[in-house]
């Protein structure tokens, strides 16, 4: 798993005019390339008389899968610089369809190539461009005694925190980063002077900065 990567928070849709035309930018964060398809195909049913509705989409850790669609464009002017945004800005696990309805000005191949870039860009800002970053769930089980000493801690750490367990014995659910998971259980038993049970959880995603 990637320890952070780039993506999209939600759905989202923008519009903009060029030379009368009217690009509206579609984006949607997916997890499979049928996703993908599926999404592109409810915009084409949504703007079934538009002029155009022109894809790409990125998916996998290492980008695997890569398509676009020119959707009646000339060839190399509306799919292939979405797909570029999404290159260039890292943006994985996304899929985009910029919607063209013709204002009767032509653009050139020039003009296109810009437009659809400024569209994809465009649906992108609309869906909120995140960063997630990959962290891992470590659970500390340990007598009351410790506990306002532990918090205390993991407070002048700013470890990311989950569920706290009250029972016998109390136990914290701490989220450091995935490649500080070793080194932070370290921490934790030289803390509590080996009397805390710690095991592993989930690796899981949060959105940085929250």
């Amino acid at each position: 798993m990637l320890d952070r990567y780039k993506t999209v928070r939600q759905a989202g849709s923008k519009e903009i005019v060029i030379k009368k035309s009217r690009f509206i930018g579609h984006v949607m964060p997916v997890e499979t390339e049928e996703e993908a398809v599926a999404f592109i195909e409810d915009i084409k049913k949504k703007h079934w008389n538009a002029t155009h509705n022109c894809s790409a989409y990125m998916i996998g850790e290492r980008d695997e899968i890569q398509k676009q669609s020119d959707d009646g464009e000339p060839s190399g002017t509306a799919g292939k610089p979405i797909l570029e945004v999404l290159r260039n800005q890292g943006r994985k696990n996304v899929a985009i369809v910029v919607t063209r309805y013709f204002g009767g000005i032509m653009l050139g191949a020039g003009g296109l190539i810009r437009a659809y870039t400024d569209g994809a860009v465009a649906a992108i800002e609309s869906g909120e461009p995140i960063t997630r970053v990959l962290h891992r769930e470590i659970f500390v089980e340990l007598d009351y005694t410790w506990l306002g000493k532990v918090e205390n801690e993991l407070r002048n750490r700013s470890v990311r925190m989950g569920e706290t367990n009250f029972a016998d014995t109390v136990t914290l659910t701490c989220l450091p980063l995935d490649a500080d998971a070793e080194s932070f259980m370290t921490w934790m038993v030289d803390l509590t002077q080996g009397q805390s049970l710690i095991t592993e959880g989930e690796r899981l995603y949060f959105i940085e900065g929250e």
